[in-house]
């Protein structure tokens, strides 16, 4: 049966078509070097460009390389890591782009890659030696890349230093068959980025902070590794196995990966672990690294745990399969190269908290210690060994074919002829058969060691006749047998598959509709307004319809299916936000997040988190990040609200101090924006920004409810002069006014996920005709000679939201100043009363039965009451202007003795009571009409205004 790989025994007459036809092409290109090969050297390259595309043609453009590949230092020897780390220090030496650096990279890869294909194709090499070149290529080009990028980037930013003065690098953990130096030929490599310790770059023009510094590091690394360029790739870079996924920063510190995996790492992340491995040189870091994540991998017990976890990560991949028709996939088919690993690593996974040597990442260092120990007997052991051999060298060699990343066998004959030339077989049969001898052994060994063979098909349950039913009697038959109010739910589920027909949904989306809506028809029934929850969910599944993968989500995850049930029947006003934003639906996926809102310390050092993993560069990209990180933490206040975890002061808390974060960060970003194009002002000390951002009304009042806008005016430090930009200098007025109207353009363009906030910017001085932006002294100026009475009413619920202490106490001051100064009490009384009735005429809901805000004895007549007490007796009551919110406020005026103590507590019991309603009013889409019984509070406002006020 086996035959010498170059032999021409057997004859296959499309390989010796193909063998020629490039042979010719090459002649045609390199005569001269073609006629002076040895006679085995020629057999040896007709062998290769008969076998594989991919060199072929990369021979064909470089055809020098065909003296390099035959000479002594060619496919005639076996390279490892440092010669290939050399080779790469030294072609990188010299250049001095990221372009070139891109081509020099692919051009060493390619020239290996065509080096390690000859010798698995000629059979000079073992599969295991091809397969540690294969790794250790690329973990050189990782780590050159890396390297080159670190001094490339070290005049602008210099070199990332821990608190401790020590040095700090990125390392590199590489997952997966790379960890395990068991890669194959055309394989993504899944990485890891971590360091050690925070602080901040040195000895370059900008200090960041370290992971600033390594995230934009890391972003480079993979554009370098993963562009496509006109010589290709290197590697196809996968990130999705890092902590939190896609949604987690690229790169963490030691503290936040140990903090991740002890509190949120899953079973699949455990098994991934097992083979990871850190690229590079033995340090104290990376034995620090290997320390901190081996409680998380190993357990100090036997974990029998793993199995199970094992055999549902298997059933989920054999669901895979089905779905998308994988047939003649040597990989995750039935007896594939997956279950040999799963046979592995749930034993690795079981056991090697108490056996050291089980810690390995390589499968056949394993495979030897587990029969060391008697964990696997020798036959089974030497079975999946050959049997794994069998099938990597057929994905290896498959690769080796046009460079592609597959692992289903060959459907024509020329692949197979291919094929059988490499591994010595007569005939395709001949080897197909082999192949399947291969994986029924390891299936049968995969039973024996982890179980689970295929679930039997359940019989249809109600829900899924009621779902694929086209005859409504028959429908409305079964859903009488379930359902409280079957004629409406039927009605509701026939117009939901009336809309799913008029879409394109695609056969994928079809079969995962197919199993995802019997389960949720079945989560309604558990509903006694059954009807109207299926109605709600219904709409947000209209929006999804024609995206999979949240459809996938849904159905593969009983617990984010009950949540979005649960959510959508507590609030319209959630269900409008989950199917406008359908991304929302991740944060289902954990309820103990979902149901643990942020603390109100933590939401700027949250947001700034979540917007490291986008580059500084991507103005769009930070936009959309803004709005996805607001969207996603007011769902979160939301479904805390619903369900009393948050009473109503807390939520107005939380969605303020929410707000203050992305005003911060909205600011900043603006800042970096305008001072990188016209530089700062020249007088402003390192950090200072000499701006000011003051918020009104409900911001100002730490008051914010669902869907608030932003009551905002811009104050800025007086400085003479210009920026100090290079090419566009500003004066430093028309550079703060640059600063507002970039400010009010990141809040309010419009993104896939919506505004930020809309920004009402009419409490100016001199209000929509007045300047974007003030100084201090003036707006102080304007606050004592020009303000009106109303805009003094505004002064008591303003405060500093951004700015520095200097400024802010600045501004305080003037606040004092303008609400002590006093004014004839009569005079005050009419122009509070006046505007009241102005506003109560144009903005009273008259078709509401109860307006909760407008209304006489609502939520603005207690705040026009506690606002005109603080102007009347500030003068003499200075300490009155402590604070912005109402609640505090009225608390003050009752000590102060200017409000009966009864009084102001049913001012606040009232206020809290209205704000709590609203709440819910909007919550239920209902806005601030809210039918229900609050008029006794209202009521005691109206009287207690009368008597402040109509005196």
């Amino acid at each position: 049966m086996a035959t010498d790989a170059v032999s021409n025994k057997p004859q296959f007459t499309l390989l010796e078509s193909t063998k020629n036809q490039y042979w010719q092409e090459l002649a045609d290109k390199s005569g001269e070097l073609i006629d002076s090969l040895a006679e085995q050297d020629a057999r040896l390259l007709e062998a290769v460009l008969g076998a594989s595309d991919f060199v072929a043609k990369q021979l064909l453009r470089n055809p020098h390389w065909i003296e390099v590949l035959l000479s002594e230092h060619g496919v005639h020897t076996n390279p490892d890591l440092s010669q290939y780390r050399a080779e790469i220090t030294q072609v990188l030496a010299e250049v001095r782009d990221e372009n070139s650096a891109k081509r020099v990279l692919r051009q060493f890869r390619n020239r290996q890659m065509c080096a390690i294909a000859w010798r698995d194709i000629c059979n000079l090499a073992t599969l295991q030696e091809c397969m540690a070149q294969l790794s250790d290529l690329a973990e050189a080009l990782i780590l050159g890349a890396r390297d080159w990028l670190v001094e490339e980037m070290k005049p602008g930013s210099g070199l990332p230093m821990a608190e401790d003065g020590s040095e700090q690098q990125l390392l590199v953990i590489g997952m997966g068959k790379l960890g395990g130096r068991e890669l194959n030929f055309s394989s993504d490599i899944d990485l890891i980025f971590c360091f050690e310790q925070h602080g901040n770059t040195q000895g370059g023009r900008r200090s960041l902070e370290n992971q600033a510094y390594f995230i934009r590091l890391a972003q480079r690394l993979v554009n370098l590794l993963h562009q496509v360029t006109a010589d290709g790739f290197c590697y196809r870079v996968d990130m999705r196995l890092r902590p939190f996924g896609d949604s987690g920063p690229l790169v963490v510190s030691f503290q936040a990966l140990e903090d991740y995996y002890q509190e949120q790492g899953r079973d699949w992340e455990r098994y991934a672990m097992v083979k990871a491995r850190v690229l590079g040189e033995r340090c104290e870091q990376v034995s620090q690294l290997k320390e901190l994540l081996r409680p998380f991998v190993y357990r100090r017990y036997l974990d029998f745990s793993a199995v199970d976890a094992l055999r549902k990560m298997k059933q989920m991949i054999a669901q895979e399969v089905r779905r998308r028709q994988l047939t003649d996939n040597i990989k995750l088919g039935q007896g594939g190269i997956r279950e040999v690993e799963f046979v592995v690593q749930s034993l690795q996974l079981i056991r090697g908290g108490r056996e050291p040597s089980l810690r390995c990442q390589s499968l056949y260092l394993a495979l030897e210690e587990l029969q060391a120990l008697g964990q696997l007997s020798a036959i089974h052991s030497q079975q999946l060994r050959a049997s794994y051999d069998c099938l990597r060298r057929t994905e290896n060699l498959l690769q080796a074919i046009d460079d592609r990343q597959t692992q289903t066998l060959p459907d024509n004959e020329l692949d197979w002829q291919r094929l059988c030339q490499s591994m010595g077989y007569d005939s395709p049969q001949a080897l197909r058969e082999a192949i399947e001898q291969a994986m029924r052994s390891i299936h049968s060994i995969f039973l024996d060691t982890i179980g689970g063979e295929e679930e039997q098909e359940e019989q249809a349950s109600w829900s899924q006749l009621l779902w694929q039913s086209s005859d409504s009697e028959l429908a409305l038959s079964v859903a009488q047998e379930a359902l409280a109010e079957p004629e409406s739910f039927v009605k509701a589920l026939q117009g939901y598959q009336d809309q799913c027909e008029r879409r394109r949904i695609g056969p994928r989306g079809r079969e995962t509709l197919d199993k995802l809506m019997p389960a949720l028809i079945s989560d309604c029934a558990n509903y006694g307004n059954a009807v109207q929850v299926f109605e709600r969910v219904s709409k947000v599944l209209e929006q999804i319809l024609t995206r999979t993968t949240y459809l996938e989500l849904l159905q593969e995850n009983p617990g984010a299916r009950a949540q979005l049930l649960r959510l959508c029947q507590a609030s319209p006003w959630i269900t409008e936000q989950l199917s406008r934003f359908p991304i929302l639906l991740d944060e289902l996926i954990d309820p103990v997040l979902l149901y643990n809102p942020t603390a109100l310390e933590d939401y700027p050092s949250e947001l700034r988190q979540y917007l490291l993993r986008i580059s500084e560069d991507d103005v769009e990209g930070q936009m959309e990040g803004l709005r996805q990180f607001k969207l996603a933490q007011q769902l979160k206040i939301a479904a805390a609200d619903v369900t009393g975890v948050l009473p109503v002061m807390e939520v107005s808390d939380h969605l303020t101090y929410l707000a203050e974060a992305i005003i911060e960060q909205v600011v900043q970003l603006a800042w970096d924006q305008v001072a990188a194009r016209h530089g700062a002002p020249q007088q402003l000390e390192p950090g200072e920004t000499g701006f000011m951002v003051v918020a009104y009304g409900k911001a100002g009042g730490l008051e914010l409810g669902y869907g608030s806008d932003l009551d905002l005016v811009f104050l800025h430090k007086a400085i003479v002069g210009q920026t100090d930009g290079d090419k566009r200098p500003l004066d430093t007025h028309h550079f703060y006014l640059k600063l507002a109207q970039r400010i009010l353009h990141l809040f309010s363009t419009r993104t896939p996920s919506g505004i930020l906030y809309e920004v009402d910017m009419r409490l100016r001085p001199s209000g929509a005709s007045g300047l974007l932006v003030s100084e201090l002294e003036r707006f102080g100026e304007y606050q004592t000679q020009e303000a009106w009475v109303w805009e003094h009413q505004a002064l008591c619920r303003a405060r500093v939201v951004y700015g520095d202490s200097e400024l802010t106490a600045g501004y305080n001051q003037i606040r004092q100043t303008v609400l002590t100064r006093g004014m004839d009490e009569a005079t005050l009384r009419d122009e509070v009363v006046k505007m009241r009735a102005k506003m109560r005429d144009h903005l009273l809901d008259t078709k509401a039965e109860v307006d909760l805000k407008q209304g006489i004895g609502g939520i603005t007549d207690v705040e026009f009451i506690a606002q005109y007490l603080v102007l009347k007796h500030a003068p003499s009551n200075p300490e009155l202007c402590r604070w912005s919110d109402n609640v505090r406020i009225l608390e003050d005026l009752a000590a102060a003795e200017c409000l009966p103590v009864a009084q102001a507590q049913a001012l606040i019991n009232a206020y809290c009571e209205l704000r709590d309603a609203s709440h819910r009013s909007t919550l239920a889409g209902q806005g601030y009409r809210y039918p229900e019984a609050v008029t006794g509070a209202m009521e005691q406002v109206a009287e207690i205004w009368r008597g402040v006020l109509e005196r």
